[in-house]
């Protein structure tokens, strides 16, 4: 059944080169045996640079389960996911992911997400966009609002 699902996602990939909508990467949410969500990568065609079929797909899927949580899902993707879409997947809290292309397959054909781990690792002030902290005190007033709210929905 595994197949079943990344294959979709391989073809949403393909389908999309085809019809010039955006990159070569597709994603499929699944639930019990069902899919409950596609993405497939949006972001030439949106201008947005978040676009990716991960996080379209997680998106979808979130919206249809009312939940921010997919902890009984698991993602199909045709690539192993950027940052970006790690990120989104460690904070949908997806029970498992499976992916096709490597990042060094990606990369191959100009998909290379390989500086962003670079620059992690990096101190603020040695990365490529000037990263500096202000204005810290005023800033932790959020954060006292939230640990002061008693109704506050936690995840």
């Amino acid at each position: 059944m595994k197949n079943h699902f990344m294959a979709r996602a391989i073809q949403l990939s393909i389908e999309n080169v085809q019809l010039g909508r955006g990159g070569p990467f597709g994603a499929v949410v699944v639930r019990a045996g069902e899919i409950i969500a596609e993405g497939v990568n949006s972001v030439s065609l949106t201008n947005d640079p978040t676009a990716h079929a991960e996080v379209l797909a997680i998106r979808q899927a979130c919206a249809r389960l009312g939940a921010f949580a997919l902890k009984d899902c698991e993602l199909y993707t045709s690539c192993e996911p950027c940052p970006m879409c790690l990120g989104a997947i460690y904070w949908s809290r997806l029970e498992r992911f499976y992916f096709g292309n490597t990042a060094e397959d990606a990369a191959k054909i100009g998909f290379d997400d390989s500086f962003i781990y670079s620059e992690l690792k990096r101190g603020h002030s040695q990365r490529r966009i000037p990263t500096m902290q202000l204005m810290r005190e005023e800033a932790l007033a959020g954060f006292r609002a939230w640990t002061e709210k008693l109704d506050k929905i936690g995840y």
